[in-house]
């Protein structure tokens, strides 16, 4: 349980509802900070584990006096130790945690963005994003040019005088593109704030922050809770200023989430560094083997030589993550088809859980993303994400391998 949590209606840092011994004796390993930053043993109880709070509003003492928290919209224990374990994960002292990826990624913009701002934003992002930025920002007068943050001149000349934040997600969804973040950082202009979505990584493989980013997000849904099993998404930054508008922003708005979804995040991120390394193995594997098979057309995936931000990858990130998309040659269905195929991968949207999910990016990611536009970006119907699960890599590949011949007859393989 942390010491003294403070509410939203306090100013003082959610790093400092952390225990006494974490700011006497701090944690050097990633895992270990995992499991013990902001989780100090319940002093009330003896409590190993965090508890749910599971209370709208806290009882007071006096009118205006109470222990850190009155009403769990503008901050609970449960969510505060989720917050203060994440943003340490990401090297920063604040984090606020939202109920979706998407009330996140509203957060890291809304919070920071008024009528007449501009944002220059990665081309290739997720759909939901994408959808945010086309479809509803715009309602309030903020405006966004999407651009090939690859490309450093055209990322510069989309820069406008009213560009207030550059939006990266790197690697890119789904065609895993990587962006470099340092040299984004690098253009930014006085007043300009660069916000990083790390989901496809999560603070194991790639911290944004260490790179020069002010902001970065998480769906938690995916990699950091791990297990599927809960919705939600945090902004963590070490600028106490844009920490202080997100949990305006966070209180104002209400999209919270609620203790057990706090504690089943927390209790998914405690084993983020062994699920990780096991996502990454298993990821390159079925990349490398995927790249042999001539009825494969493109194989995308950082960790692979051939991949052309393999060196920038290398530089940036700490490991590759567990996504793999990749094209099948043949019938435009052919794709569709298989998916419906495979046993270990599920058919469904979302990823970073324990378990292996297939799913066509252009009518399910990307669904909202008007269709010229995708298939500009790539984002067509050849197209297969998958997110590589923990089970046993010859099952993994095996499962891939039989939905792939079983469609082999759809396939245009050269002679």
């Amino acid at each position: 349980m942390p010491t003294e949590p403070s509410g939203h209606s306090q100013s003082t840092s959610r790093a400092e509802s952390a225990g006494e011994s974490d700011v006497a004796r701090p944690f050097k390993g990633f895992a270990t900070r995992a499991i013990r930053k902001g989780q100090d043993p319940c002093r009330s109880t003896g409590s190993t584990i965090v508890p749910i709070y599971q209370t709208a509003t806290f009882t007071q003492e006096a009118v205006g006096v109470h222990k850190g928290f009155d009403y769990s919209r503008s901050g609970n224990p449960t969510r505060s130790a989720l917050e203060t374990a994440l943003a340490d994960l990401e090297g920063a002292r604040f984090g606020s945690a939202f109920g979706s990826g998407m009330a996140a990624v509203n957060g890291a913009t809304s919070s920071f963005l008024r009528a007449g701002d501009h944002i220059v934003a990665t081309r290739d992002i997720y759909g939901g994003t994408f959808r945010l930025f086309s479809d509803v920002l715009p309602r309030f007068g903020i405006e966004t040019t999407y651009v090939d943050m690859a490309d450093l001149a055209a990322t510069r000349a989309a820069i406008q005088p009213n560009t207030k934040l550059l939006w990266i997600e790197t690697p890119t969804n789904p065609l895993l593109t990587l962006i470099d973040i340092r040299a984004i950082c690098a253009l930014r202009r006085p007043g300009q704030i660069v916000v990083v979505d790390n989901t496809f990584c999560s603070p194991f493989f790639q911290r944004p922050l260490e790179l020069g980013a002010d902001v970065v997000m998480h769906s938690t849904t995916k990699y950091i809770n791990g297990h599927s099993d809960v919705v939600g998404g945090i902004v963590i930054t070490d600028n106490a200023d844009l920490a202080a508008q997100v949990a305006f922003h966070q209180n104002a708005v209400g999209a919270v989430p609620g203790p057990q979804d706090a504690f089943l995040t927390l209790r998914g991120a405690k084993t983020l560094a062994l699920r990780m390394r096991e996502h990454e193995r298993n990821a390159q594997a079925v990349a490398a083997w995927l790249a042999t098979r001539d009825d494969v057309s493109a194989v995308y995936y950082p960790g692979l030589p051939g991949h052309p931000q393999h060196e920038l990858a290398k530089r940036q990130m700490h490991g590759f993550g567990g996504v793999v998309s990749f094209r099948v040659r043949g019938e435009a269905t052919r794709a569709l088809e298989l998916a419906k195929l495979t046993r270990v991968f599920n058919l469904a949207t979302s990823l970073g859980g324990v378990e292996s999910l297939i799913c066509s990016p252009a009518t399910m990611t990307h669904g909202s993303v008007p269709l010229a536009k995708k298939a500009e970006l790539g984002i067509t119907p050849d197209l297969v994400r998958l997110s590589v699960g923990i089970e046993d890599i010859e099952d993994i590949i095996d499962d891939l391998e039989s939905a792939l011949d079983a469609t082999l007859e759809e396939a245009l393989v050269p002679a």
